[in-house]
């Protein structure tokens, strides 16, 4: 290994990321209810011009009076782009009336570091202010062919940031993209148009510590679809999926979820190289083909995933 490791930043289950507009109290109730392991609070797209403050509003009180902890959930909050004149009051009004119940707040169309640093510097001051209890996190949505250029300055960056999502819907629109369905595959393209900007921001993510995380599918009607969508991103390594509607929530959980099959493979991992270890061995042999370390990290992340499944549907189930 090299001398120069990053550790994970920040390990938070996020296998489904719901899509809910700030614009909206009913839905954001219904998603606070919801299988999701992760809800932001949409003060960007999703939200028109005029609705835009009364949406800051809706989603103030729905982080005060909603317990998202105690519902098994992380939560963020979309603000609007560095280039709007509603960016600075979505961070300056929900920080610092709503901060202590905040996790992360993802920054749309980030292209370069210091458009993350420019909202860390705004929320840095408001902690220290209002005496907030805990740091909150940044998360960047890669949507722009600049965005994508510089994905490893962005990654390596000092920053708070703890996961970069792939924003297919404005990245197609920018880079001019013929598409047949938001994330969907074009059969005119000879395989998956999407696997370089995936593949390139997942192994920024991972070499820098951070978690990579899928955009949104806009085929809500095609639930085979999203679910081979699932199966692409988690085969590169991507750690969940967005869901722009309740109905993809289960899909996403189902697929970036271990099945029993692989936990109990993984746990017959620890124990054969264990046993290997005892024997002097730096490898073994398990249903006939060969493990090393590489296997006992898989198999203890894979374990580690297992466990936060288990004390989220725990505390749903109490919710």
């Amino acid at each position: 290994m090299s001398y120069t490791l990053y550790p994970n930043r920040k390990n938070r289950l996020q296998r489904s990321y719901l899509a809910v507009p700030g614009s909206n109290p009913s839905m954001i109730e219904r998603a606070h209810k919801s299988a999701a392991d992760y809800v932001f609070l949409d003060c960007e797209d999703a939200v028109a011009p005029p609705e835009k403050e009364q949406a800051r509003k809706n989603i103030i009180q729905a982080l005060n009076d909603l317990d998202w902890k105690a519902a098994g959930k992380s939560v963020s909050v979309r603000i609007n782009g560095l280039d709007t004149h509603y960016c600075y009051r979505d961070v300056v009004d929900i920080v610092e009336q709503a901060g202590a119940k905040l996790d992360t707040i993802l920054v749309p169309k980030v292209g370069v570091p210091a458009d993350v640093y420019a909202i860390e510097s705004f929320v840095s001051q408001i902690e220290v202010a209002k005496g907030l209890p805990h740091q909150i996190g940044m998360e960047a949505l890669i949507e722009t062919p600049l965005g994508m250029a510089n994905v490893e300055a962005i990654a390596s960056a000092n920053s708070r940031l703890e996961s970069m999502h792939f924003g297919v819907a404005d990245y197609s629109a920018f880079n001019k993209a013929r598409t047949v369905v938001i994330g969907g595959l074009n059969p005119d393209y000879p395989g998956d148009q999407w696997h370089f900007p995936l593949s390139r921001m997942t192994v920024a993510c991972r070499a820098f510590g951070l978690r990579p995380i899928d955009g949104p599918f806009g085929g809500i009607d095609d639930p085979e679809g999203f679910k081979d969508a699932c199966r692409r991103g988690a085969a590169l390594g991507m750690e969940g999926k967005w869901a722009i509607h309740p109905s993809q929530i289960e899909l996403a959980n189902e697929i970036y979820s271990p099945t029993a099959k692989e936990i109990d493979r993984a746990e017959r991992i620890l124990v054969a190289l264990k046993e290997a270890e005892a024997q002097g061995k730096g490898a073994a042999s398990l249903d006939g083909k060969m493990i090393d370390a590489a296997s006992e990290k898989m198999a203890r992340h894979m374990l580690a995933t297992a466990d936060a499944i288990k004390a989220a549907e725990a505390a749903r189930a109490k919710a």
